[in-house]
């Protein structure tokens, strides 16, 4: 694959950092933006001198993206390992010693087990890449990396036709005010609640028609249960969808997401899964059900339907109001290594009272509808559609997952798998201290006795 002009000269900027005696380079590029080719190009033209390089991912469905790119791109997949950062760090001393550690979503490489990869081989040049250079509740990454190089804007990407643009819409369902924060992000299990208790799978389905209908669309929810919920009531409508999750087995879970590409499914959704990597281009819309302080979280679902096709414009459905956090996906943003300043202030939108959509507070009308905008606009919330939850069973598909096949990113998925394959309780703990995932302060006694 020929490199686009940009991605070329990011590589440029990288080998010129490289020369002047950086070895930890943390390179910023858009969601859609190539960075696979830009990793697969740096990696051929390593293994293409006999160089080793190291390739760190954290999810496993990305591994054979990643390949395919790579072996296409004319990388020697011999002398390059695409590996899970959860599997290199228990298998250290296995590991042949690498030139080069590329990390993909290096907004992740302050975690434990990626320092302990790198400790293993400080001699190796460190190269990341990321769309939003900050770790959540942390801040800039400067602990990892002593070189930031940032490349074109997401705004010129669109502008250039490398991402598609987009309507964005706030029809908020839920409030998020009562939310209490752990670790940085809004409480998993009272998101969860807060989002079912509202019963507002039947209001998302309306929306939707009304903002997007009959586009292919990926809808991000709140927990394993609401994805189900959302997906049945999207099916009990008369459309075809599916729902996904980490504990979806594998062998389903490539089923599913090949009828979704195929376009047998228009609606997929999903519960922590989706929200880096996926490389679905006719995408065309994302429903957000889930309320983050995440801004890499936020950057990567909202923009998930934005990959470039003629004359595609994505519609993104807002209904938990991420956008008056975070403001719009291509905002200009200012990146830097050092850790983060508190912010008191809120990201400064509109909503357009007629429409729904959420726009520039710089424009005097809704560049939508072109209805005029006022300096204040209070607007009512929308009345919530009561539905009847459906109960859906899915015990039997999580007890015939192999360890080996499961997706685990929670503690509450951790806690779910342990209870249906009658692993004891240490287990859990063992697993999420290793693969990085925040157990429960209650917890900490036993992280002690067991020693982790």
């Amino acid at each position: 694959m020929k490199l686009r002009e940009y991605q070329a000269e990011l590589i440029g900027r990288i080998r010129l950092a490289i020369m002047h005696g950086r070895k930890s380079i943390v390179s910023v590029l858009g969601c859609g933006g190539g960075k696979s080719v830009i990793q697969a190009e740096i990696s051929r033209s390593a293994t293409d001198k006999g160089n080793r390089v190291l390739f760190l991912v954290h999810r496993k469905e990305l591994c054979e993206q990643i390949t395919g790119t790579f072996s296409a791109q004319g990388v020697n997949m011999d002398l390059c390992s695409v590996s899970m950062v959860q599997t290199v760090s228990r298998r250290l001393e296995q590991i042949p010693e690498p030139k080069i550690i590329i990390t993909d979503e290096a907004h992740h490489s302050t975690a434990n087990t990626y320092k302990k990869i790198y400790s293993k081989f400080p001699a190796a040049l460190r190269l990341g890449f990321t769309a939003t250079p900050i770790r959540l509740n942390k801040g800039g990454l400067g602990e990892i990396y002593d070189e930031l190089i940032t490349s074109v804007s997401t705004q010129w990407l669109i502008e250039n036709k490398y991402l598609s643009p987009y309507k964005y819409y706030s029809v908020k369902l839920a409030d998020t005010s009562g939310l209490h924060i752990k670790a940085g992000d809004y409480k998993a299990d009272e998101v969860a609640e807060l989002m079912q208790n509202k019963e507002i799978y039947g209001e998302t389905v309306k929306q939707w028609e009304r903002l997007a209908l009959n586009k292919k669309t990926i809808a991000y929810c709140a927990s394993v249960e609401a994805a189900e919920e959302t997906a049945e009531q999207f099916r009990q409508a008369g459309y075809t969808a599916a729902s996904l999750s980490g504990n979806t087995p594998k062998e389903r879970r490539a089923r599913i997401m090949q009828d979704f590409r195929d376009s047998k499914l228009m609606i997929l959704t999903n519960c922590e899964l989706f929200g880096e990597g996926l490389d679905v281009p006719d995408c065309e819309c994302t429903v957000l059900l889930r309320p983050t302080q995440s801004l890499t979280l936020y950057i990567q679902q909202s923009m998930r339907s934005m990959r470039y096709m003629q004359n595609k414009t994505a519609i993104i459905i807002d209904h938990v109001g991420n956008c008056y956090l975070h403001g719009l996906p291509d905002d200009d943003r200012k990146w830097s290594l050092e850790p983060k300043k508190k912010q008191e202030n809120m990201v400064k939108i509109r909503e357009c009272p007629n429409c729904f959509a959420v726009y520039s507070p710089k424009l005097d009308k809704c560049p939508y509808c072109g209805y005029a905008a006022v300096k204040e606009v209070q607007r009512k919330d929308k009345a919530v559609v009561e539905i009847d939850l459906v109960e859906m069973k899915r015990q039997d598909e999580i007890k015939n997952t192999k360890l080996a096949d499961a997706v685990l990113e929670t503690w509450a998925q951790v806690v779910e798998f342990q209870k249906l394959h009658k692993y004891k309780f240490a287990w859990c703990i063992r697993y999420a201290a290793m693969n990085d995932i925040p157990i429960p302060s209650k917890y900490n006694y036993m992280r002690k006795v067991i020693g982790v």
